[in-house]
């Protein structure tokens, strides 16, 4: 099954794509490879889930935080791609998680992210490398970022 019939399929809605919040381009394609730049939580209504793990949020908020990550990065996969069905394969993520020192469950928190991605494009094409790390700050408070390589048809 397709990307986008999986999109459906699983009937997820897709906040709007984000626009840059600074000096970068939040995708730039090189040959047969997207470069997504860092994407934050975004609700389809425009706001950011923000806070810090192990200080006012637990670890299924976390969770749910990278997983609207990954929707915001699925609307920006779309309207920079055309269509899901361009992706041939995760490559790598990247993941920041917001949290206090003795929080130490990033890689549970990214799951979010990494569980969504395989069930849009499933176990083969939607799983690749992962990195997880934890963080003081983010921008505007985000409890989580994420930023992906994409491998592409041309």
């Amino acid at each position: 099954m397709s990307a986008e019939a999986n999109l459906e399929k699983l009937n997820l809605e897709l906040p709007p794509a984000p626009k840059p919040a600074g000096v970068y381009k939040p995708c730039v394609i090189v040959g047969n490879m997207a470069y997504l730049s860092g994407h934050g939580p975004l609700k389809p209504d425009g706001n950011l889930i923000v806070g810090r793990l192990g200080e006012d949020m637990d670890l299924e908020a976390g969770y749910a935080a990278a997983r609207q990550v990954g929707l915001t990065l699925l609307a920006s996969i779309k309207a920079n791609l055309g269509s899901l069905d361009r992706v041939k394969r995760v490559v790598k993520a990247l993941a920041l998680v917001r949290c206090t020192d003795a929080f130490d469950q990033q890689p549970a928190v990214v799951n979010g992210f990494s569980e969504l991605f395989r069930e849009v494009f499933g176990e083969e094409c939607g799983v690749g490398a992962r990195s997880a790390m934890g963080t003081n700050a983010l921008p505007g408070g985000i409890a989580v970022e994420i930023e992906v390589i994409l491998e592409i048809e041309a």
